[in-house]
């Protein structure tokens, strides 16, 4: 994703298997703001305990940065969102963050199919409608321009 937004194929290393990202990484995006990636909370083929220590260092970053401007949560488009998902989406709402939900992979998605999983999201997420889904491809760039506009809103950036 961070690779797609910047147009460079290699500033973060990409491994075909989930749950590589075991570490807070920060990318300074031109001396404006930062993209943070953290750890993946869903696919990740880890044990429980590192799961568990993983939680634990999300949420103490996240409740300890007074200059966090927006949370960008991922789902996977072609499927209804995890319990995983649902949980981090509601403790997201709870600490009332600006919020924007990315469902990734849509290249995978026939156009008919986008607004049924757009609703499958938004229900299983319990949305708000203010609160923005956008449908994102690596591949073909789709929904990245949208999400820049958003992501520069945030961040009072023209």
């Amino acid at each position: 994703m961070i690779n797609s937004l910047t147009n460079r194929r290699k500033l973060v290393k990409v491994s075909g298997k989930p749950g590589k990202t075991r570490l807070i990484n920060f990318f300074l995006i031109n001396n404006d703001f930062y993209f943070v990636d953290l750890p993946g909370y869903g696919y990740a083929r880890v044990s429980k305990e590192e799961k568990k220590n993983w939680g634990k260092t999300i949420e103490t970053y996240l409740t300890d940065r007074e200059q966090l401007k927006k949370i960008i949560l991922l789902v996977d488009s072609r499927h209804k969102p995890t319990n995983d998902d649902v949980l981090m989406c509601n403790w997201i709402k709870y600490y009332g963050y600006d919020i924007s939900v990315v469902a990734t992979k849509s290249d995978k998605l026939k156009r008919s199919e986008l607004k049924k999983n757009e609703k499958i999201i938004r229900d299983t997420l319990d949305l708000s409608e203010e609160i923005k889904i956008i449908f994102h491809s690596t591949l073909n760039k789709s929904g990245r321009e949208e999400l820049l506009e958003d992501i520069f809103k945030t961040c009072n950036i023209d």
